[in-house]
């Protein structure tokens, strides 16, 4: 056995109290054999039942016992014929010992790959756990569960335990279920094996892990406290986005005969010249260039590394603050976890000590980190406290990343109170809202949630694989409709609503719902079509365009033509927000770069600055909200080496002009740009 193959043997429970969940049991099996087939290929899989009338395993024979365990397939590499023997599993008869499952699918292991490879050999065992198990020959039950953990830790096997159980009937015996609970939680204590416990179809779809991940470490050095305090730490990826796998390309031109043909395609790229299109250029005389206007500046390799930030590998403390002032919707991207060297007991308690003391105070920790030498990016997180509650496990920190400045997105929404009072809503339609907004609560207070996320699958994966498996064996086959398990994550619970059907039709009947047409075109489009202060319908007047309805202060102000001395950024807004023609807006912007500009060079003795500077900030906002580059912005660029504009200091300069020294050579740009 290969090092990176694994060995996975499934023992299926397929009694008489497993008939309601074995489709679900056959879909969740076949879906990890085929994804072993596109990830893991070379991994092998046996496939053993419990609770069938037959038997039918090599311990019946060589020592008796062992009955109602059939080995349904032996452990071979993954292949097409184990996908078609898990979809068609029997139904068995008889009440299962999982026990005895448990020695012969350990046993096989054994077998097949004695002592080698400890750490790649699983064994998965889904059952309900609801009937008893018999008596050992000899000693108590406790003490035969003991003795098979030892020959598990011994040879490296691992075992995951899937009990699907729901709510129980009432001729279902509790002290046999809380037996069955027991035994299968000393497994935990004393061997690598995990119990994981279902509810629903779609619980048990999510539950057994269909790809084996070995974690790396992305980090592993200093967490620096302070220059004369650091704690040896190792960063994993707690979490991370599942995508979709590499797709290659594939060329049947190679001959059928041919059994070493890869069927690759490669792709080639050739550079020519402009001014001879028959010479190839070689790569030792091509240059990346980058286009800065209408020209296009070379830059070389070299000269790129030069200018690259390489910042020395560290994590390195900021500071603490407050757990309330790190929102959860300001994390980003995946989840790290910080533990201490393994081995390392002073670390262990160092980040133990500090783990716990800024969960008594309610703390969090902001953080510099660089994985690499010379990684080209600097990464600011959170580090969040975890404390075990297990003792064998130490504590440990969650690591997320926070968004700069530039990676915040503001989106801005009207609020409720800019409408008049006749449009707020009542207290009747307030208590509607927010009885309607607990109902979609898939975690009620008392309830255990509706889709736990480690227990819910990604449907658009799972139907992918399901459709890869079809057109494995039928190359023109359609599309599947999707499966109805897969409908109870992406479409609404039908069971959630026929509940509560009293708030749906209290919210329905508190506010009136009316079709707008005019809705589908965007909103700039319907301010263009309806002049100011029109009653059509559709129009402003309309509730349902209230966006579009101003102060009775701006609608006073819309029919200035002109942006005038007194009030200039009134006058601009006023301008801005006229409708009855397009070209107000285009008006606006230029009155306004020439009033700016007049203020500036007719000043005396810098009194119209701050008026100036206004004035800039309403013209800004202006062009964001229109989402328009002003068109005599190069006039006010060209006039900053004019002698009345050297007055004003260097940064108060760039300050009238509303931008940073840094971000002159990206207008620039934008300004050359436009002139094409």
């Amino acid at each position: 056995m290969a090092r990176n193959r694994e060995g996975l043997v499934l023992l299926l429970d397929v009694g008489p109290s497993m008939h309601r969940v074995l489709p679900e049991v056959q879909k969740i099996c076949s879906m990890l054999i085929q994804k072993k087939l596109i990830y893991r290929k070379f991994d092998e899989v046996g496939i053993v039942i419990f609770g069938a009338e037959d038997t039918d395993n090599e311990l019946t024979i060589e020592v008796g016992g062992y009955e109602h365990v059939v080995v349904l397939r032996n452990i071979k590499v993954v292949d097409g014929d184990i996908v078609e023997a898990l979809q068609e599993l029997p139904r068995g008869t008889v009440a299962g010992d999982y026990l005895d499952a448990v020695v012969v699918g350990m046993d096989m292991l054994i077998k097949k790959y004695q002592l080698t490879n400890k750490g790649k050999k699983r064994i998965c065992l889904i059952t309900d756990a609801q009937n008893p198990i018999k008596d050992p020959y000899k000693g108590t039950k406790d003490d035969q569960v003991s003795t098979i953990a030892v020959q598990m830790a011994a040879h490296g096997v691992r075992m995951e335990t899937i009990i699907v159980r729901g709510r129980l009937g009432e001729d279902i015996d509790q002290r046999i279920v809380d037996e069955n609970d027991h035994l299968l939680h000393l497994f935990s204590e004393k061997t690598s094996a995990k119990t994981v416990y279902v509810e629903s179809p779609t619980s048990l779809l999510g539950a057994l892990r269909t790809r084996d991940i070995s974690p790396v470490t992305i980090f592993r050095g200093d967490l620096e406290i302070s220059p004369k305090l650091k704690i040896k730490v190792w960063v994993y990826k707690k979490t991370s986005e599942e995508k979709f796998p590499t797709l290659k390309k594939y060329s049947d031109k190679a001959p059928p005969t041919d059994k070493y043909a890869t069927h690759e395609v490669k792709v080639d790229y050739e550079y020519k010249s402009v001014e001879d299109p028959s010479k190839v250029i070689p790569p030792n005389q091509r240059i990346k260039g980058y286009r800065y206007g209408p020209q296009v500046v070379p830059i070389s390799s070299v000269e790129w590394d030069a200018f690259k930030f390489k910042p020395e590998k560290s994590v390195k403390l900021l500071g603490f603050t407050n757990a309330s002032n790190i929102l959860r919707h300001y994390y980003m991207k995946d989840v790290n976890i910080f533990i201490a060297e393994p081995g390392n007991a002073r670390a262990a308690i160092a980040v133990s000590a500090l783990a716990r003391a800024m969960k008594e105070l309610n703390k969090v920790a902001i953080v510099r980190c660089v994985w690499r030498q010379g990684q080209g990016s600097v990464v600011l997180g959170v580090l969040t406290p975890n404390l075990s509650e297990k003792d064998k496990t130490p504590d440990s920190f969650c690591f997320n990343v926070l968004p700069f400045a530039e990676d915040v997105r503001e989106f801005q929404f009207p609020s409720f109170s800019n409408f008049p009072a006749s449009w707020q809503p009542s207290e009747q339609q307030q208590q509607a809202a927010d009885n309607l907004v607990m109902m979609l609560d898939l975690a009620p207070p008392g309830k255990e949630e509706a889709l736990l996320p480690e227990f819910t699958p990604n449907p658009i994966l799972e139907r992918f694989y399901h459709h890869l498996e079809l057109k494995s064996k039928q190359p023109d086959a359609a599309v599947p409709p999707l499966d109805r398990t897969l409908k109870k994550i992406t479409e609404p619970d039908p069971q959630l609503f026929s509940e509560s059907k009293s708030v749906v039709e209290a919210f329905c009947k508190s506010f009136e719902v009316k079709e707008n047409p005019k809705l589908k075109k965007s909103t700039r489009r319907l301010l263009q079509e309806k002049p100011s202060g029109s009653d059509d319908e559709g129009g402003y007047g309309d509730t349902s365009n209230a966006l579009a309805i101003k102060s009775d202060e701006s609608q006073l102000l819309a029919k200035a033509d002109k942006i005038g001395d007194l009030t200039p950024v009134q006058d601009f807004e006023a301008m801005m927000s006229r409708r009855d023609n397009p070209d107000w807006v285009a008006k606006a912007i230029k009155d306004m770069e020439n009033k700016i500009c007049n203020m500036v060079e007719n000043c005396k003795g810098g009194d119209n600055y701050c008026k100036a500077l206004e004035c800039l900030v309403a013209l800004r906002k202006g062009c964001i909200l229109e989402q328009l580059l002003p068109m005599a912005g190069t006039k006010t660029i060209q006039r900053f080496p004019s002698p009345s504009f050297q007055t004003l200091p260097g940064e108060k300069a760039w300050q009238f002009l509303g931008i940073s020294c840094i971000k002159r050579a990206h207008i620039d740009f934008h300004i050359r740009s436009h002139r094409q």
